[in-house]
């Protein structure tokens, strides 16, 4: 299934709600950074938060970075996103082994105790920063909390990844829904009962569910609109051997000297998306002049 975002209504538009598909995605950083199973589904599930979120972002300049500082084994994790739903992102430690809890991957036990960072920058003097506890370690818990105290909105996030036996990215998705400020006690009672019973979003993605299905489940007995499908989504790093090439400049005199001065090649390596750039000494020195 090609990776998308759908954006909803539902009851009236007292409901505002996101869905989406983003195993390719999740793949993608897998293979990028290597990562073993349970950062696979960490950073799988920042990932597809990420790109929710940054549909709702308003101008094509905004960016909205989510991180995670954990106490955990895996240390942290680092996503960006832009409007259209693209994002990008890193675990701060790529390969973590914890044994399976309740069955499933322990994303909880290899970040632990910690924080969750919002990070919107919107062209103002200042960036939007909102910054949580980390309730449960497992994401999309931590993001229902991040969004009824930091930004007052009443919400449920659901987010899964699940793996094939080889490793590889069996699905990957979720779930926002957020309540108007008007939204009736029915309407808010109706969601409930319906989360109550919400069968989890890798065994809706693994049976066939889309976007839209999935949405149509978790507000079952209310009227869903579809308002727009956004199919840019995906893992799109915009790093370039020009970019690094000016990130070397930016280098003192000095520090561009010792690197010359100790006569071998140097390799410098993107953070989201791990791909290297080599510079040979030939290439340093006409950076050097520059």
């Amino acid at each position: 299934m090609k990776d998308y975002i759908v954006r909803a209504t539902a009851a009236k538009d007292a409901v505002r709600a996101f869905a989406i598909s983003s195993q390719n995605m999740v793949e993608f950083a897998r293979q990028s950074h290597n990562t073993s199973p349970v950062v696979t589904a960490a950073l799988g599930r920042m990932l597809t938060a990420g790109a929710m979120m940054g549909v709702t972002l308003k101008s094509e300049e905004d960016l909205l970075t989510l991180q995670i500082q954990g106490s955990g084994p895996m240390k942290g994790i680092t996503v960006t996103a832009n409007h259209k739903g693209q994002v990008k992102g890193f675990p701060n430690v790529a390969v973590v082994d914890l044994p399976p809890k309740n069955g499933k991957l322990d994303v909880g036990g290899a970040i632990d105790l910690g924080i969750m960072r919002v990070i919107k920058d919107m062209g103002l003097k200042e960036p939007y920063v909102g910054t949580v506890e980390l309730q449960t370690g497992e994401i999309a818990e931590d993001l229902t909390y991040y969004f009824a105290v930091s930004e007052q909105i009443p919400s449920s996030v659901g987010l899964g990844v699940l793996m094939n036996k080889d490793n590889t990215v069996n699905c990957a998705g979720g779930f926002l829904i957020q309540l108007m400020p008007f939204t009736p006690e029915d309407v808010i009672e109706q969601i409930e009962e319906n989360l109550k019973i919400l069968p989890s979003v890798t065994d809706m993605l693994s049976s066939g569910k889309t976007p839209q299905e999935m949405l149509e489940i978790v507000l079952a007995g209310l009227d869903v609109t579809v308002m727009e499908t956004y199919e840019d989504i995906g893992f799109v790093c915009d790093c370039s051997a020009s970019r690094v090439e000016k990130s070397l400049m930016s280098l003192s005199k000095d520090d561009m000297d010792e690197i010359i001065a100790d006569g071998k090649p140097i390799e410098v390596r993107c953070q989201f998306c791990n791909k290297s750039y080599s510079f040979s000494i030939d290439e340093l020195k006409k950076l050097r002049r520059k």
